[in-house]
């Protein structure tokens, strides 16, 4: 018998039907784009996004940032080296001159590119053509700097974000306004580093001494921790640019908070990346949100592109 003998097509004579102005929506004509006019001005542009999935998520974040600055809740950005790389500092720094930015948190590159733009310039070695010869991660001062920073850190019992910013903007470097160390140490907003010891370049070098770097590394963990407890009834947590590090250090900074008897809830993360990674978005917009705590957002994108969309959403809408 062959398939044919075995099946016959289905009679669809009585299939139901229903009215299609009668059907629920999720897409609208007013959700859509409206075209750019040449004199546009930015906030023009802006409400003439599609208010449609990553445009939408991209305003609630905003909305939910201008409310955490209105309760006097923090907005904490978790960041790693990228963001620097991208040249996104101006942006982090206008943003908190306007109150936007409660508190960095960063991974060990964001330290070493950001010592470097302060130094001199520019950062991001080509590692491909120095890997081969050794040279990888040699520069002289930045090592010394990021180790002289842990040493003093340690004998001062300060964090070694704190140390770091201290150390930079005492040497006057020419670039200390587009230095995110340099503005949050003058500017008195917490700086919070997390090392993985042995990922970042200073830790090879003979100037390196483990135990401050863990000890200051520790006391930003601890700080860290203090402010993620503020974040309850409103605050707002960005991760940016680091896949791991960050949210690692953020879903044991939750635990230890709840582990502690205080209350989070009522809060809003959100994960931006152009590769939607497995840890941030299990460890800051899953995990920590779950059970109605608070909502959490992942917005893919160049950091390049997105950050400044972040940036003129919260400001212009």
């Amino acid at each position: 018998m062959s398939i044919y003998e075995q099946f016959q097509p289905i009679d669809l004579e009585n299939i139901i039907t229903y009215e299609l102005a009668s059907r629920p929506s999720k897409v609208t004509v007013k959700d859509f784009a409206r075209s750019v006019d040449a004199d546009a001005s930015l906030k023009d542009f802006l409400d003439g996004l599609p208010d449609i999935l990553a445009v939408k998520h991209l305003r609630e974040i905003a909305a939910n940032i201008r409310r955490a600055k209105d309760l006097n809740k923090p907005v904490i950005w978790g960041i790693g080296g990228h963001v620097v790389k991208t040249g996104l500092s101006p942006i982090l720094i206008d943003l908190m001159r306007r109150g936007f930015v409660s508190a960095i948190a960063a991974n060990g590159a964001v330290l070493v590119h950001d010592t470097e733009i302060a130094l001199v310039g520019f950062t991001s070695e080509d590692v491909d053509a120095s890997l081969g010869k050794g040279d990888f991660g040699a520069a002289r001062e930045t090592g010394e700097i990021l180790n002289a920073a842990a040493k003093s850190g340690a004998n001062d019992l300060i964090g070694l974000g704190e140390a770091m910013g201290r150390e930079v903007t005492e040497m006057n470097p020419p670039n200390a306004d587009k230095s995110l160390l340099c503005q949050t140490y003058e500017n008195k907003i917490p700086f919070t580093a997390h090392l993985t010891i042995g990922a970042d370049i200073g830790h090879f070098h003979s100037s390196c001494d483990g135990a401050s770097l863990g000890a200051t590394s520790h006391t930003d963990f601890k700080l860290f921790c203090s402010i993620i407890k503020e974040l309850n009834g409103g605050g707002v947590y960005l991760n940016v640019g680091s896949a791991v590090t960050m949210p690692e250090i953020f879903l044991k900074a939750v635990t230890v908070v709840r582990n502690l008897g205080f209350e989070l809830q009522d809060f809003t993360t959100a994960n931006f990346d152009f590769i939607q990674h497995y840890r941030p978005q299990t460890n800051v917009v899953r995990r920590p949100t779950a059970n109605g705590a608070g909502r959490g957002f992942s917005i893919t994108g160049h950091h390049e592109i997105m950050i400044p969309l972040l940036a003129a959403q919260i400001l212009h809408s």
